[in-house]
């Protein structure tokens, strides 16, 4: 599983996002490069979390740190081969943004807490439970793993406030597979 040559947030509606992340098999020094190099990328694009899908890499990995702050490594995340197992607690609705989604926003809901079963990157099994904003960006994280995109999560209202967005991505990706098939 090498990291990607050209390392980079992949856009919408890259058919990569809308794949179901495999499990990771090897868990050795390529894994854990390829962890450091998505909290590399994470960092760069001013994100808080960023699944393996989002880099083009059909693996169950996710990143992140709710700072957002490169200088606080002791909130860094890294979960691999990763259930939630359990989502709990009232529904809370807060904006939310996604690299593969530039500049966008829309208000979603989702519950308060999730349980997760994962392996840190050296294969070491554990579950654990996440409140806040900890899990709401565990569980945006985990959508990407299975194909689930802010797009699908947002209301009508905010399709329609981000309509010509969307459609000026989608624009990018066809000239940029127009550009690539010369």
């Amino acid at each position: 599983m090498s990291a990607p040559l050209d390392f980079r947030v992949v856009y919408y509606p890259d058919p990569v996002l809308r794949k179901v992340a495999k499990s990771v098999e090897a868990f050795d020094e390529d894994l854990r490069a390829t962890v450091q190099a998505m909290f590399d990328l994470m960092y760069r694009s001013e994100g808080c979390g960023l699944a393996a899908p989002q880099t083009g890499l059909e693996r169950r990995i996710l990143v992140l740190n709710p700072t957002g702050d490169p200088a606080q490594k002791e909130h860094e995340l890294a979960l691999v081969n990763v259930t939630i197992t359990d989502r709990s607690g009232p529904l809370t609705l807060l904006d939310e943004g996604c690299l593969s989604f530039p500049q966008m926003y829309a208000e979603i809901k989702r519950p308060e807490r999730c349980k997760v079963v994962a392996h840190d990157v050296h294969g070491n099994r554990f579950e654990a439970e996440y409140s806040g904003f900890l899990a709401r960006v565990v569980q945006h994280e985990y959508d990407h793993l299975e194909g689930v995109l802010l797009v699908d999560r947002m209301s009508p209202a905010d399709k329609a406030r981000n309509k010509a967005a969307l459609s000026d991505l989608v624009e990018r990706y066809r000239r940029s597979q127009a550009a690539g098939a010369r």
